[in-house]
């Protein structure tokens, strides 16, 4: 009967800490939220590169990046650089003269996604964009928000 006793209160232990550790684990967090809307996939700002300063607004880190689009892709230097998300098909829309554009960009080697949702106005460029990790075991985000310009003609690194 101890033997019952001993098997009975390591199981509980058990049990217990998994309890534990499953009510510190954080749940999923949704990525960017983008409009609905009539979206096309028509590449409107193909052959267009836009520097770009953003901020994460939690921390207040100032990041930058170069963002890419052409052939109907999209790339940012600066998650190129960080882990391969590679060349990610991005979608416009034209509202009262102005491009709004969206792109969801995967890295291959790691639980990484990207959303942005942007405006180009002539050669000014806005965006909002979440960077979400997610893990079996917690998921961070870092929310962002970037204003830029157009690069100049030849600025562009990523490769093709």
């Amino acid at each position: 009967m101890t033997q019952i006793i001993q098997v009975a209160a390591i199981a509980l232990a058990t049990v217990g800490t998994g309890a534990a550790t499953m009510s510190v684990m954080k749940e999923d967090i949704p990525d960017l939220q983008v409009p609905e809307g009539n979206w096309s996939s028509v590449g409107a700002l193909d052959g267009r590169s836009f520097e770009v300063l953003g901020v994460d607004t939690e921390s207040g880190a100032v990041l930058e990046d170069l963002l890419i689009f052409r052939d109907g892709k999209f790339q940012s230097v600066d998650c190129q650089n960080y882990c391969d998300f590679g060349w990610s098909d991005y979608q416009t829309k034209e509202i009262e003269g102005v491009i709004h554009f969206t792109v969801r960009t995967v890295c291959a080697d790691a639980p990484h996604t990207v959303v942005f949702y942007g405006q180009v106005d002539g050669d000014d460029i806005t965006a909002d964009g979440t960077w979400t990790t997610r893990r079996w075991y917690w998921t961070n985000q870092i929310v962002l928000t970037a204003t830029g310009k157009a690069a100049p003609a030849g600025t562009e690194s990523a490769e093709g």
